[in-house]
């Protein structure tokens, strides 16, 4: 998918994305890469033939840091790690999530742990560390939400839980940070259609049921999210922190 603007000032910025190796991850690896970007990521499987892809594809290697986010220590050393490669951070996307399906009745205090440390712990963690190395330096943080918590959707209630505390999360930052020149929004996308999704969670009559929620009449695709992200985390948003921006489609509208 060829994309329809170029964000000059992203050339030779230092990004570091959670889960940039596959999903709607590898589709933003993919888009920073291409405006000129040094990109750092994180992921728990293998991305040794991804990484070689983008080597093909754009002149550069990304940088592969392998490892568990809910890890704090280790999160924190390979955001160092990328900064020891590419300088300080001036762009974290916190991309990784999972939105395992599970109910009220089944939920045991140790999966509420674990859904909370990937979807929300690992969040803050990896803010913490970008605020540091952005201190006075000033940056952009993009925390990836979701319209799940919006909808009231049924059949993940720990992950709408965690998503609307990463909104809450992102609204509280941009006030502390926003002295320091750092901006933290929020991206909240509807149902794209990974390869995951495709795998575990669609249906005929889920898609059929959700597509007739949006306004426009097409499916979402990981590819439809590396622009609004690179607005996000580029000047052209630059009087922008604290938002929550939804790419949905039209399911939820506001104003």
């Amino acid at each position: 998918m060829e994309q329809p603007a170029t964000f000059h000032d992203l050339e030779g910025a230092s990004v570091y994305i959670t889960g940039g190796g596959s999903g709607v991850g590898a589709a933003l690896t993919d888009g920073f890469l291409a405006q000129g970007a040094n990109v750092a990521f994180i992921g728990r499987s293998d991305a040794s033939a991804f990484v070689e892809e983008m080597r093909d594809k754009h002149g550069r290697t990304p940088l592969f840091l392998q490892g568990d986010m809910t890890d704090t220590e280790l999160l924190r050393a390979t955001m160092v790690k990328a900064a020891e490669a590419h300088g300080p951070i001036n762009v974290l996307i916190n991309n990784a999530a999972n939105d395992q399906r599970h109910t009220l009745g089944e939920t045991t205090p140790e999966f509420w742990d674990w859904m909370i440390e990937v979807n929300l712990k690992a969040y803050f963690f990896a803010c913490q560390e970008a605020a540091r190395q952005m201190r006075d330096k000033g940056g952009a943080i993009v925390n990836f939400s979701s319209i799940s918590y919006m909808m009231g959707n049924a059949g993940y209630p720990i992950y709408a839980t965690s998503n609307a505390g990463i909104t809450g999360l992102t609204r509280s930052l941009a006030r502390e940070l926003g002295p320091q020149r750092i901006r933290v929004n929020a991206l909240a996308p509807g149902w794209v259609l990974t390869q995951k999704q495709m795998d575990k969670w669609a249906t005929p009559e889920g898609l059929a049921a959700h597509l007739e929620r949006q306004c426009l009449k097409e499916y979402l695709t990981p590819e439809d999210m590396i622009a609004p992200t690179l607005f996000l985390a580029s000047n052209a948003s630059r009087a922008m922190t604290g938002q929550c921006m939804a790419v949905d489609g039209g399911v939820v509208v506001s104003g």
